[in-house]
């Protein structure tokens, strides 16, 4: 019997995850894993969703009503991630570790406050309690210190919000660095995991506005080849952190790398191929963390073809140049979807915190 394309897609090296969950979600996950999926990833946009609907949260809500808004928030967050913890221990446990995980964050208020990302971080990873959970914090440059002492007390994280080669390279840092504090406080660091989610159809979005909006015919024929062009060199930047001398000194006490896994993998553009940041993003040990519309087309009409970065990263930086050259700044972009990302997380926060004020009145 031939392979699905999510079976191939695994075998060429990309773990696939579920970029979703909702209390209902929950019994669909056994299902899900049969077919290929190893990992669940969340952010506040996907909890606003699944709290549009509290009625599934009834004796949750009875346990927890009448404490602060913000604490109710996060005990119907954590039970629905370390429950869906248990249902993907199977995985984790057969996979030691590289995947198996669900991802929680914390607050996206808390982005430029260091001590507060800390302590939340903590917090939820108590309150899930799971070793396959991963706490989810933005790489703002508050951020990277955030991570670094998340890792050095021994908890595992998703650094999430990543669009600059430049953010990547201080989050690979940061990461290596909470290693050796670990080490230095006598942590068994091969228990300690980490992603790097890099943002990839958000790029393509900002970009083909601007060059729209420069309107000539050299900035029109690069539309549509950013975002991929710019997670292909980041798996660069990966490759060159991760095997150097650095690194396998580390991996030599038990350290395990930092994955790169592309986010933001449903296309925005209909005038896009739905599976391109699938297709156009295989290597290993890359995760790619999909909404279900495009982890069903890939299921459907995906194609793969064996590895699509590691021989297209020169050409890659090469079209990062061009977009130079045409005009746009690149530093300004990204810091821009860095900024709108942090917004957008802390508007669906709002929504989360109505939607839960509504259930318990």
């Amino acid at each position: 019997m031939s392979k699905s394309r999510l079976e191939q897609l695994q075998d060429a090296g990309v773990s696939i995850w579920l970029d979703d969950l909702s209390r209902s979600r929950l019994d669909q996950l056994p299902g899900l894993i049969e077919d290929g999926v190893t990992g669940v990833t969340t952010n506040p946009t996907i909890f606003a969703a699944a709290f549009k609907d509290m009625s599934v949260y009834g004796d949750l809500l009875a346990q927890v009503k009448g404490q602060p808004t913000a604490d109710v928030i996060r005990a119907l967050m954590s039970a629905d991630v370390r429950d869906a913890c248990r249902v993907f221990a199977p995985v984790f446990e057969s996979t030691k570790g590289y995947d198996g995980r669900v991802s929680i964050e914390v607050e996206p208020g808390l982005a430029h406050d260091v001590s507060a990302t800390v302590a939340q971080a903590a917090v939820l990873a108590e309150q899930v309690g799971e070793p396959n959970v991963l706490i989810k914090i933005p790489a703002t440059i508050e951020g990277l210190a955030a991570v670094r002492a998340t890792i050095a007390a021994g908890i595992s994280v998703n650094v999430t919000l990543i669009f600059s080669l430049e953010r990547y390279r201080g989050v690979m840092d940061a990461y290596l660095a909470g290693l050796d504090d670990a080490l230095a406080a006598g942590r068994d660091i091969s228990k300690i995991h980490s992603v790097a989610s890099f943002f990839v159809s958000r790029v393509d979005t900002e970009v083909d506005k601007r060059l729209d909006a420069i309107g000539t015919p050299e900035a029109l024929a690069l539309k549509g080849k950013a975002a991929v062009a710019n997670a292909r060199a980041a798996y660069g930047e990966y490759l060159s952190v991760f095997e150097s001398a650095r690194f396998q000194a580390m991996r030599a006490q038990g350290a395990n790398e930092q994955r790169p896994l592309w986010a933001s993998t449903g296309t925005k553009n209909p005038d896009y191929p739905d599976t391109i940041y699938v297709a156009d993003l295989v290597a290993r040990p890359c995760v790619n963390t999909m909404p279900e519309a495009t982890l069903q087309a890939f299921a459907d009409h995906g194609e793969v073809v064996g590895d699509t970065i590691t021989t297209e990263i020169m050409s890659a930086r090469a079209i990062l140049g061009e977009l130079v050259r045409v005009g746009l700044d690149y530093g300004d972009i990204t810091g821009f979807l860095e900024a709108d990302g942090v917004a957008k997380f802390e508007a669906s926060w709002d929504d989360l915190v109505a939607a839960v004020e509504g259930a318990l009145r």
